[in-house]
């Protein structure tokens, strides 16, 4: 980082948050709690009313010691299998959980997004969107007995005789057979018809022989009832619901909505998602940098996975690293929904963003994550107005600068946060497994995305992007997942099924 005009704090010490490092599956539950509160429509608890469970600020975090032969053992347990802290793993704190959203009791603040009404909008804008209200079926689904082959439909009984059926009519789909079946009768049908009163079963055309104005089943083949036939309501009945509220909106759910009548759905708000990007060194993309200076090219990157995430991203001005520009800076991301910061949020001289946070009266959930890369980021939230220190807090997530700490750090904590946000119930970060292409080696104690290439083929394999460390916006462009290692890997042997994070 170049030092030209900063001016740090006198007597600036590595932060209580900063200090206390906590494991990764402990700072993602932090998130989905926090999540919890805005899905159920429930406040955050205000910091006079928590308990001794809920979060406090980090100074009160106390470290985790328990050995294996402890009784406790079992109970601190991480979403893996191994406790957090201990002699025999690297010492981390374990930070007070939020309180489960049920029954938080009285002294609470709503967040600022929940109390956003919903919008309404015609079926061809709604892509991408988050469903506010449920999707419910119009009528029973299929409407009648539906056809799944072209064929002939009938009674399996008879069609077993291997005897000629009269043809008493020839069905399309869109027309209905007036009646119902005789013995001996059947009737041509096409996929998607009504099956007539009487059949209970469709005959494959290619399973037939036909003559004149008959047709029959080739001895070498049976039929039973039921086949090749969908009963009415077999996919809903009417009044069902079909898509739940908090999902997100894509091409098949919204044909699923036309199916039912709907020429407009409610959807949530967009969330509105302050970008804020610090470091002298930074210059707009229109500007030459100079030999020390780079462009801004995280506040793009943001924007585009806000974007992609269903928010409404506004890029502030870059805050040069002084506390005054901070500062104001911080100021200007009053009407968001969610900030996101970038860089500074380190414990160099010059990484001023945590202090900045402290000083606008900000309660840290988590301030280091126990990953690589991605360690110093901080999750908490901070009052809009000083004479409000408890009504409507702004959420932040202040993540690293380096680029690809930056979208690591993006994917693991903002993403599900931005999601919770917008009112989609789904769980986020995604992981899928593949098969891992190549070896590596590496010390144990920490939790790592590195950068990879998946083919996400029928057997899908994955190798990592050679990269010369988090700064390596190139490498980062030849990705399109993360290989996740967990904390206890010293090594991934070729051939070996690891989990990937989703991008």
């Amino acid at each position: 980082m170049s030092t030209t005009g900063k001016t740090p704090s006198q007597g600036f010490r590595e932060s209580t948050a900063s200090a206390a490092l906590v494991r990764f599956q402990d700072a993602i539950e932090q998130i989905h709690r926090y999540v919890a509160f805005h899905a159920a429509g429930q406040p955050i608890p205000s910091s006079a009313s928590e308990s001794a469970e809920s979060t406090v600020v980090a100074s009160a975090h106390q470290p985790l010691q328990i050995s294996p032969s402890s009784a406790s053992f079992a109970a601190v347990r991480s979403w893996y299998g191994f406790p957090s802290g201990g002699g025999f793993r690297p010492p981390l704190t374990r930070p007070n959980f939020l309180p489960d959203f049920l029954g938080t009791g009285n002294g609470t603040v709503p967040l600022r997004a929940g109390r956003r009404s919903p919008v309404r909008l015609p079926l061809h804008q709604v892509a991408g969107r988050v469903l506010a209200s449920e999707i419910r079926a119009e009528r029973d689904q299929p409407p009648f007995v539906r056809a799944t082959r072209d064929g002939f439909a009938c009674r399996a009984a008879e069609a077993n005789t291997h005897q000629f059926l009269l043809l008493a009519a020839s069905i399309r789909a869109g027309q209905h057979f007036v009646g119902a079946l005789r013995p001996g009768e059947a009737c041509e049908i096409m996929t998607g018809a009504p099956v007539p009163a009487g059949a209970d079963a469709v005959l494959m055309v290619e399973h037939c022989e036909q003559a004149s104005n008959c047709v029959r089943l080739a001895e070498e083949y049976t039929i039973s009832a039921g086949e090749n036939i969908v009963p009415q309501a077999a996919e809903a009945r009417m009044g069902d619901v079909l898509v739940p509220p908090g999902s997100w909106l894509q091409a098949h759910q919204i044909a699923l909505a036309a199916q039912h009548g709907y020429r407009d759905l409610a959807v949530s708000p967009r969330p509105r998602v302050a970008i804020l990007t610090t470091g002298d060194e930074l210059v707009p993309l229109t500007q030459q940098p100079g030999p020390a200076q780079i462009r801004n090219s995280n506040a793009p990157m943001l924007a585009a996975m806000v974007t992609a995430m269903g928010g409404d991203p506004v890029v502030l001005p870059t805050a040069a690293d002084s506390s005054e520009a901070l500062d104001d800076c911080l100021r200007q991301a009053m009407d968001s929904d969610l900030l996101l910061l970038s860089g500074g949020i380190s414990v160099g001289r010059f990484d001023l963003v945590e202090a900045a946070l402290t000083r606008a009266g900000a309660r840290f959930f988590f301030g280091r994550v126990a990953i690589q890369p991605g360690k110093p980021v901080a999750f908490g939230q901070f009052p809009r107005t000083v004479d409000d220190s408890e009504g409507d807090p702004l959420p932040f997530l202040a993540l690293p600068g380096n680029p690809i700490s930056t979208a690591v750090t993006f994917q693991l904590f903002a993403a599900p946060l931005l999601a919770g946000l917008a009112g989609c119930t789904e769980v986020l970060p995604r992981f899928a497994l593949a098969q891992f292409t190549g070896k590596w080696q590496g010390r144990p104690g920490l939790t790592r995305f590195l950068p990879a290439a998946c083919d996400f083929s029928a057997s899908p394999q994955v190798r990592l992007v050679p990269w010369q460390g988090s700064g390596d916006l190139a490498a980062l462009a030849r990705s399109n997942c993360f290989v996740a290692i967990a904390e206890e890997a010293n090594s991934i042997d070729d051939g070996s099924i690891v989990s990937i994070l989703l991008i």
